[in-house]
This record gives structure tokens, C-alpha cells and sequence, in this order.
């Protein structure tokens, strides 16, 4: 087995990278000391496919600490930290990423994983469970189980358990409190805003922002950037989310309407066509077009090639295309995600928590009694020891219930 990186040269960079986001993730590095000696994931082979970044970089190398040989692969052609790719790959992880890699790159790295047999498969969108399913499975059926780190991935497997083809169980590591309260809301609000500022420099104070969809992600984005002092507005399509976000203190409206005042617009709803054609042509000259969803799909960057008499690449990660009305609108990162094309991805800290589901979660899987087949949500008592590990890592304490107010609690007589 070879990796498939940029630059080993690139590698002491990569080694700088990795030290600086570990020293901000106490939580993955307290369960490294805890179990390292103890090595749970001895024999284990796992595929990972995930955002190659400083805090992925992190979580391998605990993971391998513990026992297991890990392979890496990129879940976004445009994620990847080549220096991070090559330290990695120095210390004998095989690492199959390069940022800026063609879709049919992409697929073979995932395809060299898969074809490894993996005892265990992390996915973050699931495109590595789907070819594992696909195109590998008598490799699939070996699987001891697997984790799935985004929104976007947890539907995906869901839908195939409904639909009876799920081959092995998945740890839904996105589903704990820990990880989507805190990555989700915290880590891609921050890391959004950051990578539209990256990419334009632009004052939001004043501008109006169309936020797309109010799950946790929009909620982080919006809290971001009212706080910067724009004005903002949200569309959605569920009517409970809608009525929060109202409630929140935000203008909400239909895409349509919205697609008329606003000037930077993001999408964050994990569905397709958010952004369509007869919404950019109400937009006004100048518009930002910003994604901030798993996939590329949720503008729709096909038809706002189809239509554009003109394009070019006006800053780094910002294109701005000319339309036949000569009206111009700017996309940025190729409607990929922008936090982690024009920015880095989430900060260390709550990548922290993240991760420490996620090793928790591996660790579960591969030293535990099997699962049964279907999607599982992290068990309540990791979810619990990740955030007390994380409280105590910042130097807080909390109250205990007594024993008297437990037996309070439990019972029903008052």
C-alpha cells in the first residue's frame, strides 16, 4: 500500500500544522493517554474518509496509537492540507488526498480504501459506505461497523436501512449532543463566516445575508453573522425551524423573495437545488453566492455555467460570472464547502469533541459485542464523558446531584 500525496517535502509544515491543532484538543489527547497502553484497537483496519485537515491529522494518529492501521482518504477534492497529507504520510499512514483532485481521483482513493478490505470505515457523507456497498460488498459484509460524521451522511444511511441494504451497523457520531451542538452550530458558523471573509474581505456589517436552512448549522452561521452586524434573513422549508428562527429575532421569507435584497447568500440545508437559476436572476449585480452544505449541490453551479456569457477568477476561491443582463454574481469555493476550501475548517476546539465521539465510537465497535445492523446514535454515556472531559479541560466544575435528589427525580409521588 502506497500514499498518494501533493509533496512529501511539504511534510515538516504538515508536522507544525499538527502540533498546533493538538494542543487545542485535550479531550482526543486525554483518551490517547488513557488507552494507549491498553491498545483496543490492536488488528484493526480502518478506512477513514474525511476532511484531511490539522484535526483529522490528530484523530489518525490517535487511532493509530491505540493499535489500529489507518488509511486516509479526502471526503472533499478541495479540503485537503497537502502539508498535513505529506506529515502524515511520512509517519506510515497511508494518506490517498491531494487538494485540487479531479472527481475521478476522488473516487479511486475511495476505491483503493474500499478494495482493502477495513475492518472499520469512518465516512464523513458516506460516499465511502455507498461504494463499500456498491462496488465492495463481499468487503462490505466483513465490516465489523462504521461511523458517519455529517448531517448529510446520517440521511444517506438511513435511507439505505429503510431501504434494506445497510450491510453493517454505523455509529451516527454526528447525532451526539457533543458533535452537532457545537461543531455544527459553533465550528461551521465561525468557520463559514471565516471563509467568506478569506475570500472576499468584505464588511458584513450592513450587508443582508440570506442564510438557507436553520438547523444547527444555520443557526451557528446566523448567530455569526448578526453578531458581525448584518442583517439577516433565513428561508426554509420546515415550518417548526421556520417559526424558530422567528422567534429568534430573524426575518424569514421564501428563497424568492429573499433572492431580491440579499447580497451574500449561504446555503446550509444538505438538499439539492437551493439555489436555482430564476433565483439568481433576481439577485442583485455584485451578489456572493457562498455553500456551506456537505455537497456541491445545493447551488446550482451547472446552470449558472450554462447561462454565463463570461467568467473569471477575480480573487482566490471567488469567480464572478457575467450574465447575458451584464449583471455579474460571485461564487465562491466552486459552491463547495467554503469554510474548508477558502478557510480551514472548523477550529481545533470543537473538533475536539467531535473526534473524541468519533474515537470513542471506533473504539466501541471494535471492543464491544457487535452491533446489530442499522444506523445507532452515539450511546448517551459517551456523549456525557466527552463533555465533562471537555469542561474539565477548561478548567470548570459542576454541581452533583445528591442521592436524594436522584431518587427525587426518578420517582413519580413528588
Amino acid at each position: 500500500m502506497e500514499s498518494w500525496i501533493k509533496n512529501p517535502e511539504l511534510a515538516p509544515q504538515g508536522r507544525l500544522q499538527l502540533e498546533w491543532a493538538e494542543r487545542n484538543m485535550p479531550v482526543l489527547v486525554r483518551i490517547r493517554e488513557k488507552y494507549r497502553d491498553k491498545k483496543p484497537l490492536e488488528g484493526a483496519l480502518i478506512a477513514a474518509c474525511l476532511h484531511v485537515t490539522k484535526e483529522t491529522g490528530v484523530l489518525v494518529r490517535v487511532l493509530r496509537d491505540l493499535g489500529a492501521k489507518v488509511m486516509l482518504a479526502a471526503s472533499n477534492p478541495l479540503s485537503t492540507q497537502d502539508d498535513v497529507a505529506a506529515a502524515l504520510a511520512e509517519e506510515g499512514i497511508i494518506v490517498r488526498a491531494i487538494r485540487g483532485e479531479t472527481p475521478q481521483q476522488y473516487f479511486d482513493a475511495l476505491r483503493y480504501l474500499a478494495s482493502a478490505g477495513p475492518d472499520i470505515v469512518i465516512d464523513d457523507g458516506a460516499d465511502l459506505h455507498v461504494i463499500m456497498h456498491t462496488e465492495y460488498s463481499a468487503n462490505a459484509r466483513r465490516v465489523r461497523g462504521g461511523t458517519e460524521e455529517t448531517t448529510t451522511g446520517v440521511i444517506r444511511l438511513r435511507a439505505m436501512e429503510r431501504d434494506g441494504t445497510l450491510l453493517y451497523p454505523v455509529i451516527a457520531v454526528n447525532n451526539a449532543l457533543t458533535k452537532h451542538m457545537f461543531d455544527n452550530r459553533y465550528g461551521t458558523g465561525q468557520s463559514t463566516i471565516d471563509g467568506i471573509l478569506r475570500a472576499t474581505n468584505i464588511l458584513l456589517a450592513g450587508k443582508t445575508v440570506v442564510v438557507a436552512g436553520y438547523g444547527w448549522v444555520g443557526k451557528g452561521i446566523a448567530a455569526r453573522a448578526r453578531g458581525m452586524g448584518a442583517r439577516v434573513v433565513i428561508t426554509e422549508v420546515d415550518p417548526v425551524k421556520a417559526l424558530e428562527a422567528v422567534m429568534d429575532g430573524y426575518e424569514v421569507m421564501t428563497m424568492n423573495k429573499a433572492s431580491e435584497i440579499g447580497d451574500i447568500f449561504i446555503t446550509a440545508t444538505g438538499n439539492k437545488d437551493v439555489i436555482t437559476l430564476r433565483h439568481i436572476e433576481k439577485m442583485k449585480s455584485g451578489a456572493i453566492l457562498a455553500n456551506a452544505g456537505h455537497f456541491n449541490v445545493e447551488v446550482s453551479v451547472e446552470q449558472l455555467e450554462r447561462v454565463a456569457v463570461s467568467k473569471r477568477e477575480i480573487r482566490r476561491n471567488a469567480v464572478e460570472y457575467r450574465l447575458p443582463s451584464g449583471k455579474t454574481i460571485i461564487l465562491l469555493a466552486e459552491g463547495r464547502l467554503v469554510n474548508l476550501v477558502a478557510a480551514e475548517g472548523h477550529p481545533s476546539e470543537v473538533m475536539d469533541m467531535s473526534f473524541a465521539n468519533q474515537a470513542l465510537a471506533v473504539i466501541r465497535i471494535w471492543g464491544g459485542p457487535r452491533l446489530p445492523v442499522k444506523v445507532h446514535d452515539v450511546p448517551r454515556e459517551i456523549d456525557e464523558a466527552v463533555a465533562m472531559e471537555k469542561l474539565r479541560s477548561m478548567g470548570i466544575e459542576i454541581d452533583v446531584l445528591t442521592e436524594e435528589q436522584r431518587k427525587y427525580l426518578e420517582s413519580w409521588r413528588g
